[in-house]
């Protein structure tokens, strides 16, 4: 009996070998997604505080008028702007201003946009991504 299956286990000998490579390329293309996932989301976490930024700097730009006896703060487009422009270029990153608007006057809304590149190239994730992320400050005087 013994001899019949020592030729059985000859023909198993290293069979696991390739099972393992697998299981070590599935994990790696995990690690690579996994930490390309990660960048992107602090990426865009990123340009989410920058947005921030730059919509509290624009509601800074304001003019105050008087209206019905009493003063009143009123945002300038081109001083919002200006506002928003100088914290986006003194930020790192290569974030673009893509717009700096006021519906109300009172209310600051910037829109900014920029390219996601990973930085661990794979093969089964995108080449680049484009971010955009919106902020809203508002100027009050009480």
């Amino acid at each position: 009996m013994s001899r019949g299956r020592a030729p059985l286990l000859a023909e198993e000998r290293g069979s696991i070998l390739p099972l393992a490579l697998g299981y070590a390329v599935l994990a790696i293309a995990l690690i690579l997604v996994c930490a390309n996932a990660t960048s992107l989301y602090l990426a865009q976490k990123r340009l989410d505080a920058l947005a921030d930024a730059a919509a509290l700097a624009a509601a800074d730009g304001f003019s105050l008028v008087l209206q019905d006896g009493r003063p009143r703060a009123l945002l300038d487009e081109p001083r919002m702007r200006e506002q928003a422009r100088a914290i986006v270029e003194t930020a790192p990153g290569g974030a673009s201003l893509v717009s700096v608007t006021s519906d109300d006057g009172i209310s600051a809304r910037v829109e900014l946009a920029t390219a996601w590149r990973p930085p661990i190239l794979a093969p089964f994730v995108p080449d680049g991504v484009p971010l955009r992320a919106i902020a809203t400050s508002r100027t009050a005087l009480d």
